[in-house]
């Protein structure tokens, strides 16, 4: 057994389960991994922001705060009289959910807290929302990231016998790496490199013992009467994705004005050529029902017949990568003549992929080729169907 296993072993061993928290921060680190694997490359122990972890615990535990109908997540005590909260975070996430479902309106689903943290991890589109929704949301991030600090402190045996206490990122060695955007005064989980590999190896298997592991924990907790908190329903909550309700009119007219101004594309999947008068889609490489991704790096025009009817929620085989990668570089260079989304790609990859840099000649072919090891990295950690 790898040391990395025996950390996880030890983490459930000892978890006491008085709140789903150690479940939450296996999770989370196991969707951290999973969003950054180029730094799996880099053989080194990882820096994670409490801050990043905390955007998953917005989407894990979205379901369980709504207002008219909240599930517990661990039995109240009574201290000083007065009865605490289930998770001390609940009372601004709670208002996070409430302010959102004001601001958005429509259909309410619980992987809204999916939808949101991809929105509003880029920059130019957490600008786009009220401030009033930016304050709860930093509220609610603040909040969790201060009650993550409990279940990494007592995660084995004795206090921060796992993992290190977190600190500033200044203050770690030079030797680490960290998640792109890291900031100096970001407080970080340290994650050793071995273990770092073990959750890239393991992934569907530590996804699916968590997401088990919740819905038999939560199914235990006392809940308030008419609560329909049994094991079925958890499960749909803790695994329901978001649909494409962003719409991509801002991406498409774009890519459009270029294809008026004679620019042309190459469909991935076929080789289409696609050109003003072509019909195309803007295909997600990594399908939304896989990992709500919108941002730019993830967006390319292909040919709307293969897309809608043989790719579908998808990936492609490795061979198929190999051969999509031509014109994956020659989207990412086109995108590079229109301002707007030069712009909009550089500061979509600067979030995403450690190991994307260069001059402007050489950054499309360099991205191609991380993107096309992403998503080869998602269909083997994933073990997903692949056309």
């Amino acid at each position: 057994m790898s040391l990395g296993s025996i950390i996880i072993s030890t983490i459930l061993k000892h978890d006491n389960k008085v709140t789903s928290y150690k479940i939450a921060l296996l999770r989370a680190i196991n969707d951290v991994v999973l969003s950054f694997p180029d730094l799996r490359n880099k053989k080194a122990n990882v820096a994670v922001p409490l801050r990043l972890l905390a955007q998953f615990w917005v989407a894990y535990y979205w379901p369980f705060v709504k207002a008219s109908e909240p599930i517990l997540q661990g039995q109240r005590a009574t201290l000083d009289g007065q009865l605490r909260n289930d998770m001390s975070f609940r009372p601004q996430l709670e208002k996070l959910r409430c302010e959102w479902e004001t601001t958005v309106g429509g259909i309410n689903s619980p992987s809204d807290g999916f939808y949101l943290i991809n929105e509003l991890r880029v920059p130019r589109k957490y600008q786009v929302y009220s401030q009033s929704l930016r304050q709860a949301y930093q509220a609610a991030l603040a909040a969790i990231s201060k009650a993550i600090e409990m279940p990494v402190k007592y995660a084995g045996p004795g206090n921060w016998s796992v993992f290190a206490k977190p600190v500033k990122y200044a203050e770690l060695s030079t030797q680490v790496v960290a998640i792109p955007g890291t900031k100096i005064q970001d407080k970080c989980l340290l994650i050793q490199a071995d273990l770092w590999q073990t959750f890239g190896e393991m992934s569907l298997w530590i996804e699916a013992l968590c997401i088990h592991e919740w819905c038999l924990f939560t199914e235990k907790v006392q809940q308030e009467k008419h609560s329909r908190a049994n094991r079925g329903f958890i499960y749909q909550m803790l695994t329901d994705r978001p649909d494409n309700r962003r719409p991509l009119s801002w991406e498409r007219n774009h890519v459009d004005l270029l294809l008026m101004e004679g620019t042309e594309f190459v469909c991935p999947w076929t080789q289409k050529r696609i050109a003003s008068s072509t019909r195309y889609d803007l295909d997600h490489l990594l399908p939304l029902s896989l990992y709500p991704i919108n941002e730019l790096w993830n967006l390319v025009p292909a040919d709307p017949d293969f897309n809608s009817h043989t790719k579908r929620d998808r990936l492609p085989s490795q061979a198929k990568l190999r051969l999509a990668q031509p014109s994956l570089e020659l989207a990412y260079r086109n995108y590079s003549k229109s301002g707007s989304l030069s712009l909009a790609l550089q500061e979509d990859v600067a979030v995403r992929f450690s190991s994307v840099f260069g001059d402007a000649a050489c950054f499309p072919g360099v991205l191609s080729a991380a993107v096309v090891d992403l998503i080869d990295v998602f269909a083997e950690s994933r073990n997903l169907a692949r056309f």
